[in-house]
């Protein structure tokens, strides 16, 4: 006997045997225990999803002498004479072929004909939608009206082609597609009754290049089983399937994410380079893509990829790598290309432009590349940030012959977080200027010389040139005593200079300040706030930012506002007065 494709093989004989569709078989086992069978039927749906072969089970079914759970039982006399290409009471007609008046005039001069040896004649007419205007009207009637023995089944993928007139005379049912777990289940099936070995990931992609169809499916199983050996690998199927190296793809899409221009056009023409087609190459590309977004936002993104685990590793840590919008942009992007290659005449230079655009958002002006501009600014940004305040906080002794690059390494970092919190203000300070003091400044030399000093015993030989360059640095404008505003703009930059504590710098900046009784009054109204500034380490740095612009301790003070808050500062004040030996913190 000659060979059987695998999709021919393995044709489902049962409804039982139906890959999902529950929703038509159940409908239909009810029609023939029950014994309503209507006289028309529309079996619509995406091709590869079993509209044919239900066809084929139900119209033996309905003729077999003990039908099994809504199937034909495939051992009485009807059923093998059904199983005959010879029968006369189930035919299947091409309607692509068969689309004139003509043949269905003569349908409609055979259908008065009584049935040889079933109950029913059972005409299934495939590709339906073919059917002439004219043929679809010679039908008409016969379709509302015909003898009791005879029963329509009309089966199409384009059901919007079908007149209303004939929609209205059936009975409609709309095929799905499958699953892909559900085709997985299948496909394993067919290779284990074939004997043929098979890898899990192979498997799926098989099924998901079947995208819902059955037969699409086990089409491409049987290249695959004759391309492969013993085995059927996923290295197999992807050159079945026309894929490029993965490594190759996914080196070209990262140059493409991260904007390396000159590294993505140089894959690009490698790949061409070896005669790859280039709506095939764009597929592979729209395909790791794809890959990465659900990478990037499915948790059980792994189960449901079926990827081997090095390909899904190196897929994992590309999507870990770029933003949501540079990916997004770039799927856009691929995707009206392939609209676009279908009327070009050059459908490499269109691939390289989309390659061009995709990897430099500065040169583009959607809203897109807009965005993924605002995001890479703002990563670049953050790790600015980031590295100084490591750089600040992981400051250590260095070796003795490295003491003098220490030192102005740490006035560099200094100068950098000046020059950060400078552009971070939210609020107008008072246009005063930095004045050079000579007292203060000989005083804060002093101060560092000693602590550089005892950081850096090996080291003073270099303090002669720290000096020169903090020689340099201006020193903070003194507070004026009734002058809120002036005192509170000194505070502000004293403490940015001196706290180095970005939390309480932005919490200062939203205080509300007043000269009371000769005292200078932060306020707030938030209680957790107020809290938080009465901390032992941030009032310490309250404290130490008043002195550096001339102020004492006694000369400044912070409330919290409200009736309550009155109530609570009295009590404060009052417990602090009481017990000035003793250290009193707000927790």
């Amino acid at each position: 006997m000659a060979y059987l494709a695998l999709y021919r093989m393995f044709r489902p004989t049962t409804l039982d045997d139906v890959v999902r569709q529950e929703h038509i078989v159940t409908i239909l086992k009810n029609q023939i225990e029950t014994g309503r069978v209507g006289h028309a039927y529309l079996f619509c749906g995406p091709r590869g999803t079993g509209k044919t072969s239900i066809a084929k089970i139900f119209a033996a079914a309905i003729n077999c002498e003990s039908p099994v759970n809504g199937s034909p039982c495939g051992k009485c006399a009807t059923c093998r004479a059904l199983a005959e290409p010879t029968n006369l009471d189930i035919s299947e007609i091409d309607a692509a072929s068969n689309n004139g008046v003509d043949e269905m005039r003569d349908l409609r001069e055979k259908v008065q004909y009584p049935p040889v040896g079933g109950k029913y004649k059972v005409y299934i007419i495939d590709e339906a939608h073919m059917l002439s205007q004219n043929a679809f009207n010679a039908l008409l009637k016969t379709l509302e009206e015909p003898p009791r023995h005879a029963v329509f089944i009309l089966a199409t993928t384009e059901s919007q082609k079908i007149p209303a007139t004939i929609l209205s005379r059936c009975m409609r049912f709309d095929f799905k597609l499958i699953p892909q777990t559900d085709l997985e289940i299948r496909l394993k099936k067919v290779f284990d009754t074939i004997g043929k070995k098979y890898d899990d990931e192979a498997v799926s992609a098989i099924a998901r290049a079947g995208a819902g169809s059955v037969r699409d499916m086990l089409s491409l199983a049987d290249t695959c089983v004759s391309y492969s050996g013993d085995k059927v690998s996923y290295e197999a199927v992807s050159a079945v399937l026309g894929k490029a190296d993965f490594k190759t793809i996914s080196e070209l899409c990262y140059a493409i994410l991260s904007g390396e221009t000159a590294k993505a056009i140089e894959r690009t023409e490698t790949v061409l380079a070896t005669g790859k087609n280039v709506g095939a190459l764009l597929m592979d590309v729209l395909s790791f893509l794809n890959d990465c977004a659900v990478v990037k936002t499915c948790r059980d993104a792994q189960n449901i990829l079926s990827l081997p685990s090095e390909t899904y590793a190196e897929t994992l840590k590309i999507a870990r790598a770029v933003d949501g919008h540079t990916l997004l942009r770039a799927t856009e992007i691929f995707t009206k290309l392939e609209t676009e290659l279908r009327y070009s005449a050059s459908p490499r230079v269109l691939f390289e432009t989309a390659v061009f655009k995709a990897s430099m958002p500065q040169v583009d002006y959607d809203i897109e590349s807009i965005l993924a501009r605002i995001e890479s600014l703002e990563k670049k940004l953050s790790q600015g940030v980031v590295a100084v305040q490591q750089t600040t906080l992981e400051l250590e002794p260095a070796p003795a012959e490295t003491k003098k690059q220490a030192l102005k390494k740490a006035y560099e970092v200094e100068e950098e977080e000046e020059s950060y919190y400078e552009e971070a203000r939210l609020m107008e300070e008072p246009p005063q200027e930095y004045l050079y003091q000579e007292t203060q400044f000989i005083q804060t030399q002093t101060a560092k010389t000693q602590s550089a000093e005892q950081t850096f015993p090996k080291a003073s030989q270099s303090l002669a040139e720290v000096e020169k360059v903090e020689a340099k640095k201006p020193m903070l404008k003194q507070a004026v005593a009734g002058d809120a505003k002036n005192t509170f703009g000194t505070f502000l930059r004293a403490l940015r200079k001196t706290g180095r504590n970005g939390v309480l710098y932005t919490i200062c900046m939203d205080l509300d300040y007043a000269y009371e009784d000769g005292i200078f009054v932060l306020y707030t109204e938030s209680d957790s706030m107020y809290r938080s500034l009465m901390k032992a380490e941030h009032y310490a740095l309250l404290q130490q930012a008043f002195e550096a612009v001339g102020m004492s301790q006694d000369s400044f003070t912070v409330r919290l506002r409200g009736k309550q808050a009155d109530d609570f500062n009295k009590s404060f004040e009052e417990l602090k007065t009481r017990f000035a030996g003793v250290k009193v913190d707000l927790k």
